[in-house]
């Protein structure tokens, strides 16, 4: 049997006849479609197959170390305020009677505002340290933990600006690496 446009034979073994249209070679991408030649790869729900990273990328790694040294730059600033605050009970106690009532009330706003600055350094520190400690298993919510709090901690360095420069421009990196596409891909990848 021969078939058009082919030598009398047929054609070579594992090859289809093409009856006169030109043979068209494989692409060397692959199918257009990962799995075949469907979309959606024959998967069901005609979902996407995408490859998850396997390690941790370059840039969650950098918004984790700078979580880490923003606990550490909050670490300084508690002992900082503790320091102040020591000072003010001092000062408080060896003036005597020689202050007058609106100097006390004076130095008690203050130890209220060093308190509360306190709690605030304390909680910062504790959630940047629990966020960087879960980037390695976490899924995609310490991924928006982690954007949430980039958000928070850009926001109230801004009030303290110039002093929270350093805080302000780690703040915005832990929110662009964490929302990088790798960022994405390394948190939502299935863990079993």
């Amino acid at each position: 049997m021969s078939y058009p446009n082919q030598n009398p034979y047929g054609p070579p073994p594992g090859q289809q006849p093409h009856y006169g249209y030109p043979q068209q070679q494989p692409s060397p991408y692959g199918p257009p479609y990962p799995g075949g030649g469907m979309p959606g790869g024959g998967m069901p729900g005609g979902g996407m197959h995408q490859q998850y990273p396997q390690a941790m990328p370059g840039g969650v790694k950098a918004g984790r170390v700078m979580l880490f040294v923003l606990a550490g730059l909050n670490m300084i600033g508690l002992v900082l305020a503790v320091i102040g605050l020591g000072s003010i009970s001092k000062a408080s106690k060896s003036a005597g009677d020689y202050t007058t009532s609106d100097s006390i009330a004076a130095m008690n706003v203050g130890k209220g505002v060093l308190i509360a600055v306190i709690v605030l350094i304390v909680i910062f520190s504790a959630a940047a340290i629990t966020l960087a400690l879960q980037f390695a298993n976490g899924g995609s919510g310490v991924r928006i933990g982690a954007i949430i709090f980039g958000v928070v901690n850009t926001m109230a360095s801004l009030m303290t600006f110039p002093f929270g420069l350093v805080h302000t421009v780690l703040g915005i990196l832990v929110i662009v690496f964490v929302s990088k596409d790798d960022g994405n891909a390394w948190f939502n990848r299935p863990r079993y």
